[in-house]
């Protein structure tokens, strides 16, 4: 059941997610753009850095992605390195185009190597080995080419924004300088420009035990970066191969590597570890990559707004040394909670039905009794049905007697004597054989509980029905309340106490004698006279007889109904019990789900939605008419679905849920208008403070600040230089963004700017800050005592030499 439920939620948010984003207008880049993800570690962020991409862009069909990872160790077969294969930790899962949009370039191979000199001999492989540079060449060739073929996507083929990402601890990146430089190189011949940025991913959850080595080679890395980005930095080496293998000089500077560096933590700066892991970050890199590159239409509503400029925030990170410094984004969305609407509709459908099911028709227990058959003529009528024709008893006056005993021979006896002295046992044999097993074997093909299921299915499918619920109820045995159980205990207990009275009565006819009895003696014939005492003696005994056969008859089939009432009594109550547990099963996983969001997003999901679904489903009702979720069409018969087990019920409820409810208008609301409305969707109740619409917008403001906050740990929170601009992403006339334009106008001191899309599906916002140093970051403060101790026991963390690295400061 949870399972099935978790999988629904998913699967609408997803459903919906793509619906309301066709609703949304998506952004266009201007230039190309190139993702070139550097090292093994990073392959993970490749599918989710695309996806961001592909959801904001609508001419995102044309990014490249290149992974330069580990290649294998065998030869291909034109003697270079081969291709990765993108299996196991390599491979990228992706849908049709996209995968062919990520190629695979070669480096050396990291796996089995002595972790005190990786780094190092990574390095020296490289440089020694021209295989890895001939099959670089060629990987950067072709991707140059394929980009070609989607120049019609772009406005302008001049510029190219290439986004190298890298782990800081990956040893791979200790060749970034040289796959930075060769790309830009081979991109240069197509491009006129070449924007080259960095995104150091550096992930504090996942060091683990080795935290120790792990930050030694992520702050070598740092060491590394920071000598690329000084001003005077300057980088030749003959990184271009021609196809006859001739190498040409590439040259760098002196100017620094990169245009912007980008440092994102699963840290944000306050200290705590994100709960989303490295995918906020994966959000940043496709919102940065899109402002900085986005086209902006001449509708742009936005316009005025603060849109973002490269060079102004360049400029604003410069201190004033001239020291280019570090920036970081924090990224936070406020969208519509689908997968906790999901479970919320699915938890109130369900307690709604469950509450027309318990309602049932207000039946009198006479009504109850006539129902199943258990009135007491009903069950008289039943049992007299079960016995041989009473006429046959006038059938024994054939029986032959045991002699020819004459009336003065019967006259001083009893009726038991005489009876005996006529037949012996015969007449009491007869009467066993025709009547009694007769009826007790009829009394025994009896099955109540076949009898009452045609009607009870007829009675489910009724306005109102007849359920388990009721059934449970009637079944139980309880004194009063209309329990046709304890009903029909209480004509069992004045059976008995007939069937214990008309057997005495019969023992003191049988004790009475024959000389008392009044039938009609005929003197002088004797035969006559003793022929006329045996039709009276089978009349009045047998009769009696036959009558007390009927009362036992009835007593036994009682003591069936009684028995299939407990077995119905105990079905129809661990139905009760399994629709108990359903719900409360359906409750939690929909509290659940709830806590897990923001508290702006969440408040009043589970009032709000129930409101909504008991009038999407009273209007169903109103429109096909009352017991219609009840049909063949919609739920059927639920007591039946509860006996195929809770995943079947279960399918059927969120069968019905996705068709018919969650398909209705009332779900359709913009998201502001359907945070505004479950904001105040208790006032009408108790009467509490309606929520103003400002009011609202205030918390969504705050909220998406504070989720927003920069994805680095800085040793000082405010540094000297910190430069701050914050963006938002979505309709920039929608009312909210007015309200966010002009939360903190006069006293705001970041720039505040939107990208401007046409959006009904949520907000999102990407806080930008910059001017830090890597000496301002607590990880490389922290990681500084492991760097120096392991590099003083033995451990070569560079490719380079440690008079051209800067100083360690």
């Amino acid at each position: 059941m949870k399972a099935q439920a978790l999988t629904y939620a998913e699967q609408y948010a997803a459903q919906e997610e793509a619906q309301r984003s066709k609703g949304d207008g998506r952004s266009s880049i201007h230039y190309p753009a190139l993702f070139l993800f550097l090292g093994d570690k990073v392959a993970s962020a490749i599918g989710p850095v695309l996806d961001g991409c592909e959801r904001k862009w609508d001419n995102a069909g044309g990014i490249m992605a290149l992974h330069a990872a580990s290649a294998c160790a065998e030869q291909a077969g034109d003697g270079s390195p081969s291709q990765p294969e993108y299996a196991s930790r390599n491979r990228v899962q992706a849908e049709g185009g996209r995968k062919e949009r990520v190629m695979g370039m070669a480096l050396p191979e990291t796996a089995g190597r002595d972790p005190r000199t990786v780094r190092q001999d990574i390095y020296r492989e490289f440089h020694e080995d021209s295989r890895f540079l001939a099959a670089m060449n060629r990987s950067l060739r072709r991707l140059s080419n394929s980009i070609a073929d989607y120049g019609r996507l772009y406005s302008s083929f001049d510029v190219i924004h290439l986004s190298i990402i890298t782990r800081v601890d990956d040893p791979l990146n200790v060749l970034l300088p040289e796959v930075a430089l060769l790309a830009r190189a081979v991109l240069s011949q197509s491009f006129k420009s070449v924007q080259t940025d960095l995104y150091a991913l550096i992930n504090e959850r996942e060091q683990g035990d080795n935290f120790g080595y792990s930050s030694s080679v992520g702050l070598a890395f740092l060491r590394e970066l920071d000598g690329m980005q000084q001003t005077d930095y300057t980088l030749s080496a003959p990184l271009l191969v021609t196809e006859d293998g001739l190498s040409i000089p590439v040259a760098h500077g002196p100017s620094a590597l990169f245009d912007l560096v980008y440092l994102l933590s699963d840290k944000n700066e306050r200290g705590m570890m994100s709960s989303h892991g490295m995918d906020d970050n994966y959000e940043i890199i496709a919102h940065i990559s899109l402002l900085k590159n986005r086209v902006r239409p001449a509708t742009d509503t936005a316009t005025g707004h603060g849109g973002y400029n490269n060079m102004t925030f360049k400029s604003g990170i410069r201190g004033s040394s001239g020291r280019q410094g570090y920036a970081s984004a924090g990224f936070s969305a406020v969208r519509r909670p689908n997968r906790q609407i999901a479970l919320a509709v699915l938890y109130h459908a369900f307690h709604y039905l469950a509450a027309k099911l318990q309602e049932g028709g207000a039946a009198s227990l006479r009504e109850r009794q006539a129902l199943l058959g258990l009135s007491a003529d009903s069950l008289r009528e039943r049992a007299a049905a079960l016995l041989p024709d009473e006429a046959g008893i006038e059938e024994m006056t054939g029986l032959m007697s045991h002699g020819r005993p004459s009336y003065s021979e019967l006259k001083p006896l009893s009726l038991r004597e005489a009876e005996a002295l006529l037949f012996g046992d015969g007449g009491q044999a007869y009467f066993r054989s025709n009547f009694a097993e007769v009826t007790a074997r009829r009394v025994a093909d009896t099955d109540p509980a076949r009898e009452w299921a045609a009607v009870l299915s007829a009675q489910e499918k009724a306005v109102p029905p007849l359920t388990f619920y009721q059934l449970a109820e009637w079944t139980a045995e309880q004194p009063g309340g209309g329990s046709v159980l304890h009903a029909l205990r209480q004509h069992m207990a004045g059976l008995r106490a007939a069937i214990l009275s008309a057997q005495e009565e019969l023992e003191q006819l049988y004790a009475e004698s024959v000389e008392r009895q009044p039938f009609q003696r005929v003197p002088l014939l004797d035969k006559r006279t003793v022929r006329n005492f045996i039709h009276y003696l089978f009349a009045q005994l047998y009769s009696r007889k036959y009558e007390l056969l009927r009362m036992e008859s009835e007593l036994a089939l009682c003591l069936r109904y009684d028995a299939a009432l407990e077995q119905l009594h105990a079905e129809s109550k661990a139905k009760v019990q399994t629709m108990e547990a359903l719900e409360e099963e359906l409750h939690g996983l929909a509290l659940a789900s709830i806590g897990r969001t923001s508290e702006t997003v969440d408040q009043n999901i589970m009032e709000y939605y129930r409101n909504v679904t008991e009038e999407v489903m009273r209007d169903i009702e109103a429109r096909r008419g009352p017991g219609i979720f009840f049909s063949d069409r919609f739920l059927g018969s639920v007591s039946e679905l509860l006996g195929q087990g809770n995943a079947a019920a279960a399918e059927r409820l969120i069968e019905l849920c996705r068709r018919e409810l969650l398909t209705a208008e009332a779900f359709a609301l913009p998201f502001e208008e359907e945070l505004l409305r479950r904001a105040n969707v208790a006032a009408a109740y108790d009467n509490r403070e309606i929520v103003s619409r400002e009011e609202l917008f205030k918390r969504l403001y705050r909220s998406l600040e504070d989720e927003a906050s920069i994805n680095v740990r800085l040793f000082e929170y405010t540094q000297e230089h910190r430069h701050e601009e914050k963006y938002f992403f979505g309709d920039s006339s929608s009312e909210f963004l007015r309200y966010a334009f002009g939360a903190d106008e006069t006293t705001r001191i970041y720039r505040l700017g939107f990208v401007h899309e046409q959006r009904r599906s949520g907000i999102e916002k990407l806080n930008l800050m910059g001017g830090f140093h890597l000496e301002d970051l607590l990880y490389y403060r922290n990681g500084k005592v492991y760097y120096e101790t392991y590099a003083a026991s033995g451990y070569r963390l560079h490719g380079i030499a440690e008079e051209q690295l800067p100083e360690l400061r």
